[in-house]
């Protein structure tokens, strides 16, 4: 038997979930389903600590690796960590 759930979320957040569960090809519903019986079954709720790069993010470092690859001579390349902290002016 299913029942219906109401809470409350910033629309914002709302959206940006429908939106995102629609670009995955799966309804809302069956991630939040998803997520509780998780959270039942383990009996704990993970949050990640660590950002996960977006793909137009990736895609950019990608394009900077190439143009590094194709034109060395125009990037500074450190082997020494003092080195590079001084170039950086991170030196207190």
């Amino acid at each position: 038997m299913n029942t219906t759930l109401t809470i409350k979320v910033e629309k914002k957040l709302r959206d940006d979930a429908k939106r995102t569960a629609k670009i995955l090809g799966i309804p809302l519903t069956t991630v939040v389903n998803a997520m509780m019986k998780q959270f039942v079954r383990e009996q704990m709720v993970t949050l990640t600590t660590y950002p996960i790069p977006r793909p137009e993010k990736i895609a950019e470092w990608n394009k900077i690796g190439d143009d590094m690859d194709a034109h060395p001579e125009k990037y500074k390349v450190y082997t020494d960590v003092e080195e590079l902290i001084t170039a950086l002016k991170l030196e207190k």
